[in-house]
């Protein structure tokens, strides 16, 4: 099996195997992995799960906040505090 470097970040890898290739970016298999953890009832979850939780979620972000969406999220969530803010005085 063959693991490579995608690019300058480790935003993506290469795995090739039985002649196939595949590109797994880490940043939407964290989302994934996320989003299955919170479709999870509350009363189901332990501190743990949600300890682990908050955990992949701050991974999430680190991976995400370099990139060009992270910026504009960024920018849009900074516009959007500003808005409720001055609308609130």
């Amino acid at each position: 099996m063959d693991v490579r470097r995608k690019g300058p970040g480790a935003s993506g890898r290469f795995i090739q195997g039985l002649g196939m290739l595949f590109t797994i970016n880490v940043a939407v298999l964290l989302a994934f992995i996320v989003f299955v953890r919170l479709r999870r009832r509350t009363e189901a979850r332990s501190r743990f799960d949600e300890k682990l939780t908050v955990v992949i979620v701050l991974a999430l972000g680190v991976v995400i906040a370099p990139t060009s969406f992270g910026q504009g999220l960024l920018d849009f969530l900074g516009q959007l505090i500003q808005g409720i803010s001055q609308a609130a005085w």
